[in-house]
C-alpha cells in the first residue's frame, strides 16, 4: 500500500506478482498443505489452515485447487515440507528475513546463500537479523470496509494495536499471539479480510542510495521468484521518487 506498510519497498511487487499466478498459487498451495498436515484438514478447528485458505481466496485461488492442497496434506506418499528461516545481509547492511516451505534443506541453503552472494550480501546464523524486527500479525481491508475512522473504532473494539489507512486500504496490525482473536473480531464486524497473517516489522529502517536500492530489489527478486521462499522482509528505505523510477525501468 503506497503511503503504509511497515514494507512498502517490497510491496511494489505485488503487480508482478499478480502477473505471475501459477508461481503464487503454488506457494499458497504449500501452505495449505502443511497448514492441513499439522493440524488437520477441518477449516474449523484448525486456525492456520483458516487463514491459508482466505489468504489463497484473497487471491482468487480456485476452490478446486485449495481443496486439492488440503487433500495433498492427507495423502500417504505426500511431500513433507519443512519451515526454515534464513537471515542474511544485502548491501549497505540491509537486514533481510527469508521464509522457506522446502522438502530440501540442503538444496534451499544452497539457493539463498547464491542468492546473497549474488548481490553483495551475506547469509547470517539464525537470529543475526531478527533482533531488528517484531513478529506482529497483520490483518488487511479493502478501503472498502469503511472509512479510517470506521476502521480505526473496529480495530480497537477488536484489541488491535494500530491501523494505517489511505486510498487504498486498511492495514491492522495486532500483536503476534492475538492475530486470531483480532481477525476474528474483525471478521464478525467487517467481514473477512483480504489477507491475515504474521509478519516481520523492521524497528528502524535503514536508508539507502539509488544504486544500493536497485541491487535490493535485484535481491528480493531473486529470493522471491524461487519456488521454496515464501516470504521476504526487509528494512531498507528509499525515497518514494527514487522507488518509482527504479520499479519503472
Amino acid at each position: 500500500m503506497a503511503g503504509h506498510s511497515q514494507f512498502k519497498n517490497i510491496m511494489h511487487r505485488k503487480g508482478r506478482q499478480d502477473a505471475v499466478r501459477s508461481k503464487i498459487f503454488s506457494k499458497l498451495s504449500k501452505e495449505i498443505t502443511v497448514a492441513a498436515k499439522m493440524g488437520g484438514p477441518d477449516i474449523n478447528s484448525n486456525p492456520r489452515l483458516r487463514l491459508a485458505v482466505q489468504n489463497a481466496k484473497a487471491q482468487s485461488m480456485p476452490k478446486d485447487n485449495i481443496q486439492r492442497a488440503i487433500n495433498k496434506s492427507q495423502a500417504g506418499d505426500g511431500d513433507n515440507y519443512e519451515e526454515l528461516r534464513y537471515e542474511g545481509y544485502g548491501p549497505a547492511g540491509v537486514a533481510v528475513i527469508v521464509e522457506l516451505l522446502t522438502d530440501n534443506r540442503n538444496r534451499s541453503a544452497s539457493n539463498v546463500r547464491s542468492y546473497f552472494s549474488k548481490c553483495g550480501g551475506s547469509m547470517g546464523e539464525t537470529g543475526s537479523v531478527a533482533f531488528m524486527f517484531d513478529r506482529i500479525g497483520e490483518i488487511v481491508y479493502p478501503a472498502s470496509a469503511g472509512t479510517a475512522d470506521a476502521m480505526l473504532e473496529a480495530a480497537i473494539e477488536a484489541g488491535a494495536e494500530d491501523v494505517q489507512s489511505d486510498e487504498s486500504g486498511h492495514v491492522v496490525t495486532c500483536a503476534f499471539e492475538d492475530l486470531g482473536e483480532v481477525s476474528k473480531a474483525l471478521e464478525e464486524t467487517l467481514g473477512e479480510a483480504e489477507t491475515v497473517k504474521t509478519v516481520w516489522k523492521p524497528q528502524t529502517l535503514t536508508p539507502v542510495d539509488a544504486d544500493k536500492a536497485q541491487t535490493m530489489l535485484k535481491l528480493i527478486g531473486l529470493l522471491e521468484d524461487d519456488d521454496d521462499v515464501q516470504n521476504v522482509y526487509s528494512n531498507f528505505d528509499v525515497d518514494e521518487e527514487t522507488l518509482a523510477r527504479l520499479t519503472a525501468a
